[in-house]
């Protein structure tokens, strides 16, 4: 899979027009947009659309969390929005993982659409692990919770995880090859870390078996945007 393929650009504005300069911008080196919630929230569903007009993927970033029936008549509608792939919390639990996941097929089926990828998310990249312990009350590592929830989406057939790259290895340990991580929280070395707290280099994430990176502000608030992620897409190309 070529570099463009596995980089995911996040768009993290709020504002549809800019939004969509962007994927004009950076359209020669990704092929799949992120759109999370505050572009959602202030744009609808017609960036999404405006996003596939332009001949881009489309990876809705909204971390569905609520109960079973909530989230998969949601992650239905999400399903007619013909987007690549959408997230959900794994820690909402094995139901309203499986729920989602058989609400998705059905409608398919039902409407011929094209099933998008249905992936979990695990723990934030902008938690550390003093914050998991002692704000959030786990006693266990975040890898060792990271394995669990993974473990979890992958009997619960879901396509993949959102997890850092240091995770990476444990979820390989209980899934197959075919499960898709998805690892956000990529800093270059010459990138300053921001809010996250468990980061990786594109060089390392790669190595370690990360099949797609999320890139965002280690690009658009570079001096040099365009440079910056020739930069990364020639690291992923090089660790390949």
């Amino acid at each position: 899979m070529p570099a463009r393929d596995r980089l995911i650009l996040a768009l993290d504005v709020n504002d549809a027009d800019y939004a969509l300069e962007l994927v004009d911008r950076f359209g020669q080196w990704v092929n799949t947009f992120k759109v999370g919630l505050e572009l959602f929230v202030s744009s609808g569903p017609e960036v999404i659309e405006k996003i596939h007009q332009k001949g881009k993927k489309v990876f809705l970033d909204l971390k569905l969390h609520d109960i079973p029936n909530t989230v998969a008549r949601t992650a239905q509608m999400i399903t007619r929005m013909q987007v690549d792939m959408f997230n959900i919390h794994a820690s909402g639990g094995m139901e309203m993982m499986k729920k989602t996941r058989e609400a998705v097929v059905e409608l398919c089926l039902k409407e011929n659409l094209k099933r998008p990828k249905i992936i979990a998310v695990t723990v934030l990249t902008s938690i550390s692990q003093e914050e998991f312990k002692k704000e959030m009350g786990f006693q266990h590592s975040i890898k060792t919770h990271v394995k669990h929830l993974a473990s979890m989406a992958y009997k619960a057939g879901l396509d993949g995880v959102v997890a850092s790259g240091h995770e990476i290895q444990a979820i390989r340990g209980v899934t197959d090859g075919n499960f898709i991580i998805i690892t956000p929280g990529i800093r270059p070395s010459w990138a300053p870390p921001d809010d996250q707290k468990r980061t990786m280099t594109p060089k390392e994430a790669i190595h370690s078996g990360a099949n797609y990176l999320v890139v965002g502000r280690s690009v658009l608030r570079q001096p040099e945007p365009e440079k910056a992620i020739e930069l990364i897409s020639l690291e992923i190309v090089t660790a390949l």
